[in-house]
């Protein structure tokens, strides 16, 4: 995106600034519970953590949410996809979902809710996060007895 803005110690013409068109992730956060307030729209983060212990494997994880918040993403409708897996060669795909944006300089709240997300064996599982179909965070999580 290429924005003109006139600068301010010159009394020439305007200057280009060349904004960053690839989306940004502002915000990655494992939490028990998101609140959103219904007068004010301010979110607040319950329970954030980041690793999963277990008694025994396999083991099933209730309810968690992966809150993200991104910046600098096109007018627009976009893809998100979230994946999964112990092997990061072979990772599957968790969540998938549409979303919108209004233009590269509105930030945007993803509240992703995961029910009964089961972990077979114990060890550092891989999370890959794209935005139509481009990486954009490559990071893990441990579940350990």
């Amino acid at each position: 995106m290429n924005c003109r803005a006139k600068d301010p110690t010159s009394n020439s013409g305007p200057v280009d600034h060349n904004l960053n068109s690839k989306p940004q992730l502002l915000a990655w956060l494992l939490c028990d519970a998101v609140h959103i307030d219904p007068g004010t729209g301010k979110h607040t983060i319950l329970g954030v953590f980041s690793n999963i212990m277990a008694k025994r494997f396999p083991v099933v994880h209730p309810h968690m949410v992966w809150f993200m918040t991104l910046t600098d993403v096109a007018a627009g409708s976009h893809s998100m996809r979230i994946s999964l897996g112990l092997d990061p060669m072979d990772l599957k795909s968790l969540i998938e979902r549409p979303f919108e944006s209004q233009g590269p300089l509105v930030r945007i709240n993803l509240i992703n809710e995961i029910r009964n997300l089961s972990f077979p064996q114990g060890g550092e599982y891989s999370i890959l996060i794209e935005i139509d179909d481009e990486p954009l965070l490559a990071t893990s999580i441990t579940v350990a007895e």
